[in-house]
């Protein structure tokens, strides 16, 4: 078999699986939430049940990544464990105790003509999702696709293949046991770039492109796809410590920001501190940084302690996914908020102080889905937020923004009754 022939087989497979999707869609858009919940209910069941199996499979993806190797970030999004596959089941369990977005009426009216106008909530119908390692991204987006009525299309990456084979077998079965049609979830099969690129494709059948990963795999999908994309975007986040900011808070704050997790979009990179009380704060955050593993990337101010390293400009537009962070200090809050809007990737963004009118400044001031006062980045999540599981953090500025949870995973329509009316 060519080349060519191989691809344009494995692009008609892409778009089975897509018709197959259209199919189910229909089904699960007249599910009622019980049928709905009793199924992801089902689904956070089988998951436990099969710790075992995903396990076995997921060692499988890790041993290889590790045999490559692989940076100890991706590795990291890579590996389940007990208590990973059990927050997957949780993060269903909790989505099905979420009130159904289908149906809900936005908006009614009775217009001047006696016309009755309804705006409700529908789904989308087919959403396809193309992400990178984590295999939790798996279960998440199965369980608030299906609670939104909507069917998906999962594309992994090659290096959670057996991972998220596993998970997707799991979570069929129990669709399927639960009365609904199983295709509603499915994983898109093939090796290299093609089936992902027949994805982005295929329009008229897959109605919204959900990217999940790095800013290569973004922009690619961005630029590439023919298919509704909804951009989720790369998190360089920063931590602003204010000129009236709790040290010690403030020190707790960007220890968790950076070094809670490094591999996650919403673990901070870059920290800005007011030149008013770098002087009291450098000594503080430098070594307890370093004590925790973090490589510093500073300007000259950081740069009088051991072991900071110079920072460039690539240095201030990085997503690390690491243990390494960028710092600077900076004169006022304004030159604070105009180094934000000069590097940030508009994911998530948090001032530290105790003044009011600061807050108020710099929650205007900055463009970014999320802004905190006084709060670590990493609370910017669809859990955190009480969304349930998320489909990711959206950057962009249409239809969605931050966070994606139940809701952002629905369109609207017009409901317009009539008594023989004409026009």
């Amino acid at each position: 078999m060519s080349e060519s022939t191989a691809g344009a087989d494995g692009e008609e497979a892409v778009l089975e699986s897509a018709r197959r999707a259209r199919i189910a869609a229909v089904e699960l858009a007249l599910a009622t939430r019980g049928v709905k919940d009793a199924a992801l209910l089902a689904m956070a069941g089988a998951l436990v049940g099969s710790t075992d199996d995903v396990l076995a499979a997921n060692a499988r993806d890790v041993r290889a990544a590790e045999d490559a190797g692989s940076p100890a970030a991706i590795v990291d999004r890579l590996r389940l464990d007990p208590s990973r596959i059990a927050e997957m089941a949780d993060g269903l369990r909790d989505v099905a105790a979420l009130p159904d977005p289908v149906g809900q009426v936005l908006s009614g009216s009775t217009l001047a003509n006696g016309l009755e106008l309804r705006q409700i909530r529908v789904p989308f119908g087919v959403v396809g999702i193309i992400f990178e390692a984590r295999p939790n991204v798996t279960a998440d987006a199965a369980g608030i696709c299906l609670k939104s009525g909507n069917a998906v299309l999962l594309r992994g990456s090659s290096s959670a293949l057996h991972s998220n084979t596993a998970i997707v077998s799991v979570l069929r079965r129990a669709i399927a046991a639960a009365g609904l049609p199983e295709d509603v979830v499915q994983l898109v099969r093939g090796e290299g770039h093609e089936p992902a690129k027949a994805l982005m494709r295929a329009r008229g059948l897959v109605d919204v492109l959900i990217p999940r990963g790095g800013a290569g795999l973004i922009r690619s999908v961005v630029e590439e796809s023919t298919v509704p994309v909804i951009e989720t975007g790369v998190g360089n986040c920063h931590v602003y410590v204010d000129a009236d900011a709790d040290l010690e808070q403030a020190l707790a704050i960007v220890l968790n920001a950076k070094a809670d997790r490094p591999s996650v979009c919403n673990a901070a990179e870059s920290l800005l501190v007011h030149a008013d009380v770098a002087g009291d704060f450098l000594p503080m955050v430098v070594p307890a940084l370093q004590h925790a593993g973090v490589t510093i990337h500073g300007d000259e101010a950081f740069q009088a302690f051991n072991s900071v390293a110079v920072a460039s400009e690539q240095d201030y537009a990085a997503e690390y996914l690491s243990l390494d962070i960028a710092a600077a200090v900076v004169p006022d809050l304004d030159a604070a908020i105009a180094h934000i809007r000069a590097y940030s990737s508009g994911h998530s963004e948090a001032i530290l102080t105790r003044s009011q009118g600061a807050a108020r400044r710099f929650t205007a001031g900055v463009d970014s889905a999320t802004v905190l006062v006084n709060a670590s980045t990493r609370f910017t999540d669809g859990g955190e937020f009480g969304f349930g599981a998320e489909i990711g953090i959206s950057t962009q500025k249409l239809h969605a923004r931050g966070p994606m949870g139940l809701v952002e995973m629905t369109s609207t329509k017009y409901v317009v009754t009539g008594d023989g009316h004409i026009r």
